[in-house]
């Protein structure tokens, strides 16, 4: 049974029934009463109306609606729009962003970490605008570069213990693809140009060091590489060794590289066939200097 009591003004209603449906529109009407009735539901719908409300004689409500309804009742709620989600960046602005970091470090080893953004932003194939919106400063540049390289060369690191079981084969090999990662572009960090102490940068140098180090240990262990050289003397000489001298381009320089590196290498294996000078350069060194 229904009791209800109902009042409607200049031809247009708002229905609300207590206890069951509340249903905010653009007339006047109320309804009050217990239990059901044809057209309503258990909980509380709450929305915007915009179109008309039409009683019939049996207490069915027709309704035409825009905007969105929230269901409280069942436990629903609207599901988000595109435009609440996150965005993400578009493929060709992580490409862009991609091209200028490579620039980046091939002209950090080339001429040093004070190199023009502008001939950044050249050989980058980007405009001037397009870097400063991914880098609003060298500092900022330098740090993504330092990054992208210190990553990259543990994994390398990595990979050489993996496919290597000679230990100083997986070092030799580790050697070679870290000049092919650029890590000449890692002097800005050992030589203190910018912040090397953010978290970010201290987790990827930690990472590369102790990488290293086991390399060096493991080979050291097997009686492949000498004693009295240390990881930072591997790190230097690499630093060293795969960069042209500031200021000069020189042509073809990884086919240098490379012999260069080769002879440091067969210096390093033993029996040793000298004394080196000095002791050897620790990572400690490394950070005092």
């Amino acid at each position: 049974m229904r009791v209800a009591v109902e009042t409607v003004a200049k031809g247009a209603a708002q229905a609300a029934v207590t206890g069951n449906t509340a249903q905010p529109g653009t007339g006047s009407a109320t309804l009050t009463g217990t239990g059901t009735g044809t057209g309503t539901g258990t909980g509380t719908d709450s929305g915007t109306d915009s179109g008309s409300v039409t009683r019939t004689g049996t207490g069915s409500v027709t309704r035409t609606r825009t905007g969105r309804v929230a269901e409280a009742a069942a436990g629903k709620s609207a599901a988000p729009t595109a435009s609440c989600r996150a965005a993400r960046p578009r493929a060709d602005a992580l490409r862009n962003r991609e091209r200028i970091v490579s620039a980046a470090r091939e002209l950090f080893v080339e001429f040093g970490p004070d190199v023009a953004l502008d001939d950044v932003a050249r050989r980058a194939g980007v405009g001037n605008a397009t870097l400063y919106r991914n880098f609003p400063d060298r500092a900022a540049l330098t740090h993504e570069v330092v990054l992208a390289v210190t990553s990259r060369t543990t994994l390398r690191a990595e990979e050489a213990v993996t496919a290597e079981s000679d230990p100083f084969a997986a070092l030799s090999r580790f050697v070679h693809a870290a000049a092919d990662e650029r890590i000449g572009a890692l002097c800005p960090m050992i030589s203190g140009v910018f912040d090397k102490d953010h978290p970010d940068l201290l987790a990827e140098r930690d990472r590369l060091e102790e990488t290293v180090a086991g390399l060096v240990s493991r080979a050291q262990s097997a009686g492949r590489l000498r004693t009295d050289i240390a990881v930072g003397d591997v790190l230097v000489a690499l630093s060293q060794l795969t960069r042209p001298l500031p200021g000069i381009a020189c042509q073809g320089i990884d086919r240098f590289t490379h012999r260069h590196l080769q002879l440091f290498l067969d210096g390093l294996e033993t029996p040793a066939r000298s004394e080196l000078p000095g002791s050897a350069a620790t990572l400690e060194d490394l950070r005092r200097s």
